[in-house]
């Protein structure tokens, strides 16, 4: 693998309800994703939409899913990296992303994430201890996603200035509610983490906050304009979040939903929003790491 451009989605899922607990797969709703998804189930979609090479992310906080999703990332060519979980809060988070690392399939561990969002406090991000576990992913050279909505925004923000070595991807747009037609709050909190240079911020997941039967690309583009408009095509990255996204839409309908949201944008701006800025996020590849520049807006 070299560090030519390539089209990577930069967030999917893989998880078998029959082996894990998934405590947000609850209701009659979820029924269309309830069982086993794995790389057999999205390689067509892959091949379909000209996809190069995903991220693949946590699904639960568990030491044994990450390392499994370790396994199947040197097992399947399509996986670039795994985005895993760690205790952040645990006094041996340094020791558990060594081992990770040090494993037979370490290298592919290209980030961390939490679901801060279900935590209670939504000031979480700050604890003392949180930090302390951010710090050690940043001494590691890995990427933490920040799974956050409008409720969580200040603490990442907050967190974000004070870690401006470690780089952070922002999932799903912080999860707005688009079927609301708006958020404020969202609207309101976002500018000043999009004012950080360190953060990138994926295009992901937006298509299950709309209305699952009725969206179209004209409900997404209010708020696909404005994450475009903070973070520039510069730090906007492409992510399936499939098979979540199978709730609303098919893999193909997620990706023809976004470009019709977007813009007109030159060939190497879409380039980068579809492979390039993931590369560079997730040290995907052998592309350099970004260097923070405070002008980046």
């Amino acid at each position: 693998m070299d560090g030519s451009a390539k089209r990577i989605d930069a967030h999917h899922h893989f998880w078998d309800p029959a082996r894990y607990p998934y405590p947000w797969m609850v209701g009659d709703a979820m029924d269309p994703v309830r069982r086993a998804f794995g790389p057999d189930d999205l390689r067509p979609a892959l091949d379909a939409a000209g996809i190069d090479g995903t991220v693949l992310v946590q699904t639960i906080s568990s030491l044994a899913e990450t390392r499994e999703f370790l396994q199947v990332a040197a097992a399947t060519e399509v996986v670039h990296g795994v985005v895993g979980w760690v205790d952040l809060m645990s006094p041996a988070v340094g020791d558990d992303l060594d081992e990770l690392l040090d494993g037979p399939s370490g290298r592919w561990l290209v980030g961390i994430r939490h679901q801060v969002h279900d935590e209670p406090d939504p000031d979480w991000l700050r604890r003392d201890d949180v930090r302390r576990g951010l710090a050690a992913v940043q001494r590691r050279g890995l990427t933490f996603d920040l799974l956050v909505r409008a409720r969580e925004l200040p603490a990442a923000t907050d967190v974000v200035r004070s870690l401006p070595g470690l780089r952070f991807v922002l999932d799903h747009i912080a999860k707005p509610r688009i079927a609301a037609g708006r958020d404020d709050p969202w609207r309101l909190r976002m500018p000043a983490l999009a004012a950080e240079p360190n953060v990138d911020c994926k295009l992901s997941g937006m298509v299950t906050e709309a209305d699952w039967a009725t969206w179209t690309p004209r409900d997404l583009r209010p708020f696909v304009d404005g994450v475009l408009d903070w973070f520039t095509p510069r730090r906007l990255l492409f992510g399936s979040d499939w098979p979540v996204c199978l709730l609303a839409g098919s893999y193909d309908a997620v990706i023809g939903g976004l470009v019709a949201a977007l813009p007109d944008l030159s060939p190497d701006e879409l380039a980068q929003i579809f492979g390039g800025n993931a590369q560079r996020a997730y040290r995907i590849g052998g592309a350099p790491a970004r260097a923070v520049d405070p002008h980046i807006g």
